[in-house]
């Protein structure tokens, strides 16, 4: 989700005694000889494991790897939310920072099926919302504790939820250290999955597949390009290099230019629905966009001027999105209005419950949250979404990573809900035609045509060399929370690899 330059929506535990196991190479075919140590670390190679069944549930397993000598991973299992398969939770450790994760084996055949990487945005937003709220395996949308959730994403994925960066969800620093940029981002997150392929073979060359919402939409690309890249690395160190098959990305902020535009668009034009501001207020949106584009091209992209870049921000803000928020009018679902104060809900109650539930000492426990940590979640972090407006992380190229990844063969999926505004379809649909890589030509030509499930249309799509655009009708940000059956059916033709 994005509050009001908030792109928000992931979560993160840390936990007690450690449990290590360290393995020395015995000769260079690749065998280990391995080695227990309790509580006190050895450093080293640690052993890889078949699967993660054999971990205990009442202390984390800490794992290692000589090619990131910075990084750890702890893992536990934690059994909650979805009974029906074994459920993990743990740690990217960096030094003193330390993301949190949750891990879903599928509900159709874990030692098969492809594994998906999810993220929520903000930047600052916890993926706690995505899991508990959108495509997880459990919702907390009503009483006191979990419901299953039918349409969950793992019904046929292993899935990964992370809250990234530092600071977000239950993920910490010890000194106040801070993750600024997306690109200082991708290196933990690469990190990671090296280091849990290289870990847990079962999973090694299984379709890997990394999506996001919001934000996400310059989280995933960036990502995705520091794990492909890295494969380089994995290979010289005799690693197994990561399937990097897909990227996915949902209502995602992207391009900020299509992006702004799209906002007079969608106010103004009947391309979701009615045109909801005044005639007057259109014309003024209109005269005021040159002058946004010229200030911000001057002050945000040519030259990172943080002075500049606010103030060209402020006008554009005041001109573009102003008028719609003025109208009470829920941005992530144009249909609606807002529940509640966007800065408190981010305009959905169903976010307080979510608080609720991980503010709970017995969850926590069961998760294995440090409980040095505060004993109220925030889901949406000020603090991490100011230092990334400061660094200006917002105004830096993205889509051209998205074409280096196409060029490469890494499929792309962009969706979007219909009735969202913050990062409404016009926008992407904009970026992705005016995208320049060798599948342009063919996929501009090619015409949006409807995709449809149980014999009615659900959406409109259009598809070349890779590349697929897809609207989900009667979704706002937040698809898969508003339509979960038709989310699901998207992501699993996409697995599959087959048109929708």
């Amino acid at each position: 989700m994005f509050a009001p330059y908030l792109l928000v929506a992931g979560l993160l535990w840390l936990g007690s005694a450690s449990q290590s196991f360290g393995y020395a190479p015995q000769s260079n075919q690749g065998r280990y000889q391995v080695v227990e140590s309790i509580a006190e670390h050895q450093p080293g190679w640690h052993a890889p494991f078949e699967t993660l069944s054999s971990f205990p549930d009442a202390q984390f397993t800490t794992l290692e790897h000589p090619s990131f000598p910075a990084y750890s991973v702890r893992v536990k299992k934690s059994q909650f939310c979805d009974e029906t398969v074994n459920a993990y939770t743990g740690y990217i450790d960096i030094g003193a920072r330390h993301l949190f994760f949750y891990f879903f084996e599928s509900r159709n055949e874990p030692d098969k099926d492809d594994v998906i990487f999810w993220t929520n945005g903000g930047p600052g937003g916890s993926s706690s919302i995505g899991l508990f709220m959108e495509l997880g395996p459990c919702s907390t949308l009503s009483g006191n504790g979990t419901t299953f959730n039918p349409y969950s994403w793992n019904t046929n994925a292993n899935i990964f939820f992370v809250d990234q960066p530092i600071g977000v969800g239950f993920s910490h620093a010890d000194f106040c250290e801070v993750v600024s940029t997306t690109e200082e981002a991708a290196k933990d997150i690469a990190a990671f999955v090296a280091i849990f392929f290289e870990h847990f073979t079962t999973f090694q060359g299984r379709a890997f597949h990394m999506a996001g919402e919001s934000y996400g939409g310059r989280y995933i690309p960036i990502f995705a390009a520091e794990v492909y890249d890295q494969n380089a690395k994995l290979i010289a160190a005799g690693m197994t290099p990561v399937n990097l098959s897909s990227v996915m990305i949902g209502n995602g902020f992207t391009d900020w230019e299509t992006t702004w535009i799209s906002y007079i668009d969608m106010q103004c034009s009947p391309v979701t629905l009615f045109p909801t501001q005044t005639i007057s207020a259109c014309i003024r949106m209109k005269q005021a966009l040159p002058r946004c584009q010229k200030w911000a091209k001057d002050a945000c992209f040519d030259v990172f001027d943080a002075m500049g870049c606010t103030m060209a921000m402020d006008f554009c803000a005041s001109e573009l999105e102003a008028p719609f928020f003025a109208s009470g009018k829920n941005p992530y679902d144009i249909s609606k209005d807002c529940e509640g104060d966007i800065q408190d809900t981010l305009c959905y109650p169903q976010t307080k419950t979510i608080s609720r539930y991980l503010d709970r000492p017995d969850v926590r426990a069961v998760l294995g949250v440090d409980p040095s940590l505060p004993a109220n979640i925030s889901l949406a972090s000020a603090a991490v979404g100011q230092a990334f407006d400061e660094s200006l992380d917002g105004y830096r190229v993205t889509v051209e990573y998205v074409a280096a990844l196409l060029e490469r063969g890494i499929r792309t999926l962009i969706y979007a809900g219909e009735y969202d505004w913050i990062c409404n379809w016009v926008g992407n649909e904009a970026w992705t035609r005016s995208m320049e890589w060798s599948g342009q030509r063919e996929y501009v030509a090619q015409p949006m045509r409807t995709w449809s499930l149980d014999g009615r249309e659900v959406g409109k799509t259009r598809s070349a060399k890779g590349l697929t655009f897809a609207t989900i009708e009667g979704a706002g940000h937040m698809a898969p929370f508003d339509k979960p059956k038709e989310a699901l059916e998207l992501v699993q033709r996409w697995l599959a690899g087959q048109e929708l």
